[in-house]
């Protein structure tokens, strides 16, 4: 079978390069991540993270990084190529709703990350997921100009009404029910991989991209090569073109080599 030439990666984070199981990259993604950069594949993450949560995978050397779930896209020398922020309008709705009624969300901007009313859940998702629980914001003074994103803490039986009534300027997507990404409608990992593949001459027919939760799906369904991994929510799996391994068993080795990538 004659599989597309792959001349860029993208990986998402958690669950697909980090496992929840050690956090950290197994022993066979670092090694494929190698061999891709010995054969000139570019090798980009693509994450609803923010820039300054991802210090702890930067040594595998990675050619760019999208941020944000497509709204902070820089280069390893650290030229921005994309930033957009919230419509400070949904900002300020977010700051007002809180201080009426209970909600936890965190603010996440090229600077910093702020947390509002941390949860006995909030705190064991970020133990999940090896990171610090991040400051109380103060809510009579946030930039809410400055926000690249936010979590919104709610079910996804409550999603849709919140964000139509608070943030209509907006658009949600999640990789857990505990809570939701936020981030400016029209942006998703596809807006980020359109601007990688114009940044270094590369058709979106030349691209692979590996994933697992509800915010990879756009860069799933847009590459030429979409993997889900084994530990992935079932949507994604469903719209993915091929589903590889668990990240704990191979997952990324796995599919390189499946589609002679390595």
């Amino acid at each position: 079978m004659q599989y597309p030439t792959i001349k860029a990666v993208f990986f998402d984070i958690d669950g697909t390069l980090l496992s929840f199981k050690t956090h950290e990259v197994p022993a066979s993604t670092k090694e494929a991540i190698k061999l891709l950069q010995a054969k000139g594949i570019k090798v980009i993450v693509s994450t609803g993270r923010s820039i300054n949560s991802i210090d702890h995978i930067k040594h595998l050397d990675f050619d760019g990084f999208i941020t944000f779930n497509g709204g902070y896209c820089l280069t390893t020398t650290g030229e921005v190529l994309f930033r957009q922020a919230l419509n400070p309008i949904d900002i300020q709705a977010v700051l007002d709703y809180a201080k009426k009624q209970p909600l936890s969300f965190s603010f996440m901007s090229e600077k910093e990350i702020t947390i509002y009313d941390v949860t006995p859940e909030i705190a064991g998702m970020y133990a999940h997921l090896n990171l610090p629980v991040p400051p109380l914001v103060d809510l009579e003074n946030v930039d809410v100009n400055s926000v690249l994103q936010t979590n919104i803490f709610l079910g996804p039986e409550d999603e849709k009404g919140f964000m139509d009534a608070i943030m209509p300027n907006s658009v949600a997507s999640r990789w857990t029910p505990l809570f939701a990404d936020v981030n400016p409608k029209g942006q998703s990992k596809q807006v980020g991989i359109d601007i990688f593949c114009k940044h270094f001459g590369i058709a979106i027919s030349e691209t692979m991209a590996f994933g697992d939760g509800g915010n990879d799906i756009t860069m799933l369904k847009h590459v030429a090569l979409g993997v889900a991994m084994g530990n992935a929510n079932p949507e994604v799996k469903e719209i993915a073109d091929y589903v590889t391994t668990d990240v704990d068993d191979d997952g990324i080795w796995n599919a390189l080599k499946q589609f002679e990538v390595i």
